[in-house]
């Protein structure tokens, strides 16, 4: 049975490709001299909306006493799949002059680091069958930077280039990555012999 968190959680997953696809129409409107600013204010809208759905949803979760496996599944995954995708789109279409975008290899760092923390975890699990992880300040401080960033390219608030906040969020993407990492070989079956 899908529970009510869990609806909300798919409408998430459901609004990436339409954000996906209001970013890169928006990218596709731009000319020297004018833009389509209501695509603009359209993909970031449904971004707010699917990012505040993950707050929603697990308030509904605890309220309504509605946890569920398939929630609980799914919710990292949207979580992760529209900061991805979001990345990713602003990476490859710029949402202004050539520069205003974000920079290609920050996006690629960001998801090499996603798959080592994903790689050690599928060993983990093979080796010792389950794999406690306890969120680590760096890794939350990461995912703000990460946000800042993109919300930098999308908001066009303030003129200076998307490199300087993507320099920033590469710092804490890096150093919570070696946190994870360092956490992941704790958990390794010699090391907890010897501890």
């Amino acid at each position: 049975m899908i529970t009510l968190p869990t609806v909300v959680t798919l409408a998430r997953i459901a609004l990436i490709p339409v954000f996906a696809y209001l970013a890169v129409a928006y990218a596709g409107s731009i000319t020297p001299t004018s833009s389509d600013e209501s695509l603009r204010y359209l993909a970031v809208g449904i971004y707010v909306v699917a990012a505040a759905s993950d707050g929603l949803d697990g308030y509904l979760a605890r309220r309504l006493d509605q946890r569920s496996k398939l929630g609980a599944f799914l919710d990292p995954i949207a979580d992760k799949g529209l900061l991805l995708t979001g990345l990713v789109t602003l990476s490859l279409v710029p949402w202004g002059n050539q520069d205003w975008q974000i920079p290609l290899w920050f996006s690629a760092l960001v998801i090499l680091r996603d798959c080592i923390i994903l790689g050690g975890i599928v060993i983990l699990y093979k080796l010792n069958g389950r794999v406690p992880i306890a969120p680590v300040w760096t890794g939350k401080v990461c995912t703000v930077t990460q946000l800042i960033a993109l919300g930098w390219v999308m908001l066009k608030l303030l003129p200076f280039s998307p490199l300087y906040p993507a320099l920033i969020a590469s710092v804490f993407t890096i150093w919570s990555g070696i946190d994870y990492i360092r956490m992941g070989m704790s958990q390794l079956p010699s090391r907890q012999g010897k501890g």
